[in-house]
């Protein structure tokens, strides 16, 4: 029997990868070189999960609705941190929220989990059957510099996006990471299943969706919350891994495959359609490898 295909998603932020050291000791320490002073770490910590919320309540989804583009989304939120913060006394320097915005957009402000580079490598990506490929997207709600992240931090990522046309698809270039769906360009965020149903798209669209047969497609999806990712992957038809490195096996609504002897996924989803391991290295021996 034919080997099926494989269309493997990961997240991005808390998945792939995480903040080099505490989002609010990075944007103190920042705001502390540009002159500004007078708070502290865990008064930043506060002001800005206040000033989180209220922006993604006025302005979801980086305020597309309205118009805005991520990098004006992060200025409101940034200068809505320190201006409580910061008294009538100082002013925010110009230079905060464009040094911010670059810092996370980079592997100045973010590293790589343990074991990312080395799973997605071991895949065996040279298939030119119609049968055994495999296809590694990403699917995020943060925002368009993941794919800048990603690469800033090792990986090679196709630029080819949802939304974003390019002129001619680059079968030739080896990558990490195929395609990347953001809930910006997509107008929708997980768990909608519109953001998956877009990760098909891009799979359709691709040489691979047009040499083959979209039914031979094994889909699955691998996230760090239970909500966005898990149920939303399931919910759009998918398969769903759950990666939980501070509590693993505490969720009783998947499959916990840590400590077992190593099989095959797609096997394994014949039994169970959510799955969960306490890490990617974990995840890695139920992957095929080169």
């Amino acid at each position: 029997m034919a080997k099926r295909n494989l269309l493997l998603c990961f997240d991005a932020f808390g998945t792939l990868f995480k903040p080099k050291y505490h989002i609010a000791q990075q944007y103190s320490d920042v705001a502390r070189s540009l002159g500004m002073n007078g708070f502290s770490n865990e008064a930043v910590e506060n002001s800005f999960r206040a000033a989180f919320k209220r922006e993604t309540k006025e302005n979801p989804n980086y305020g597309k609705l309205q118009g805005m583009n991520a990098s004006q989304w992060w200025t409101n939120i940034i200068h809505n941190t320190f201006k409580p913060l910061i008294g009538s006394s100082q002013k925010i320097n110009a230079e905060l929220a464009p040094r911010l915005i670059e810092r996370f957009s980079s592997d100045e402000g973010y590293l790589l989990f343990p074991h990312v580079t080395r799973l997605i490598r071991q895949l065996p990506r040279t298939s030119h059957d119609a049968s055994g490929r495999i296809v590694v997207g990403i699917i995020t709600n943060s925002d368009d510099r993941v794919p800048d992240v990603l690469n800033a931090l090792g990986l090679r990522v196709n630029p080819t996006r949802y939304g974003k046309s390019l002129t001619e698809e680059n079968t030739s270039k080896t990558y990490d990471i195929d395609f990347s769906v953001m809930s910006y360009d997509v107008g929708h965020a997980k768990p909608d299943m519109r953001i998956f149903a877009a990760a098909e798209e891009m799979l359709s669209s691709s040489h691979h969706g047009r040499e083959t047969d979209f039914s031979s497609w094994d889909k699955v999806y691998v996230g760090d919350e239970f909500k966005n990712d898990v149920l939303g992957a399931l919910e759009a038809g998918w398969n769903a891994v759950l990666i939980d490195r501070e509590t693993p096996g505490k969720n009783r609504d998947v499959t916990w495959l840590d400590g077992g002897e190593p099989g095959d996924l797609l096997t394994m989803f014949g039994t169970s359609k959510a799955v969960g391991f306490s890490s990617l290295a974990n995840l890695a021996k139920w992957l095929p490898e080169k």
